[in-house]
């Protein structure tokens, strides 16, 4: 498998619209796995995902192979994104209006490793620029080393956001509930803030 053989794009309008359930599917999918453990559904990820619809600062990025949908990445004004995200940065002195938030980049795994995530931040980082905004934003949960349900061969993205520029900051912590996978009800999870100037 090569990046050669996956088509990236940008979608809006119609494409958008149309793959909005495979975006909501994929997510599920991808954050079921350590270290999100999300336990999803199609009907929160709908709704989560029509906040792209119409919003003209939004980005939405599909990864196809063969036509099959195989990886995603969103983006956001910070100041249209959920207060859980945004107040973290009351503090820092930096306006919203001058961050993307990117909320996530998803990838199924035998897609991994071959540059995608590379083109996602590429994107991601283009369309920053457009929207002139100086910073891009993004945040990662926080699991305790000693979390029974952590893989063995566990690894973080760390080398890979730090070598694209990204910094975490300390003490810009989220706080963001969800469902964990065998979990009787939704528990808060810290969610640690990256951040790079473009």
């Amino acid at each position: 498998m090569t990046e050669d053989e996956i088509e990236v794009r940008s979608l809006t309008g119609p494409a958008l619209e149309a793959a909005l359930d495979d975006v909501a599917r994929l997510r599920i999918a991808v954050f079921r796995d350590w270290p999100y453990l999300y336990d999803g559904t199609l009907d929160y990820e709908r709704a989560y995902l029509a906040t792209y619809r119409d919003n003209p600062g939004a980005l939405l990025v599909g990864a196809f192979h063969h036509g099959q949908l195989i990886g995603a990445s969103t983006s956001t004004l910070m100041e249209d994104h959920a207060e859980a995200f945004s107040a973290p940065f009351a503090r820092l002195g930096i306006p919203l209006t001058d961050i993307l938030y990117g909320a996530e980049s998803v990838l199924l795994e035998p897609y991994r490793g071959i540059g995608l995530g590379h083109r996602f931040i590429d994107l991601r980082e283009d369309h920053a620029r457009a929207m002139r905004r100086r910073y891009v934003a993004f945040c990662s949960v926080q699991r305790p080393e000693s979390h029974p349900a952590k893989p063995e061969n566990a690894r973080t993205n760390d080398a890979f956001w730090l070598g694209r520029g990204y910094a975490p900051l300390p003490g810009v912590i989220a706080e963001f509930s969800w469902k964990d996978v065998g979990a009787a009800a939704e528990t808060t999870k810290p969610l640690q803030f990256w951040m790079r100037e473009l």
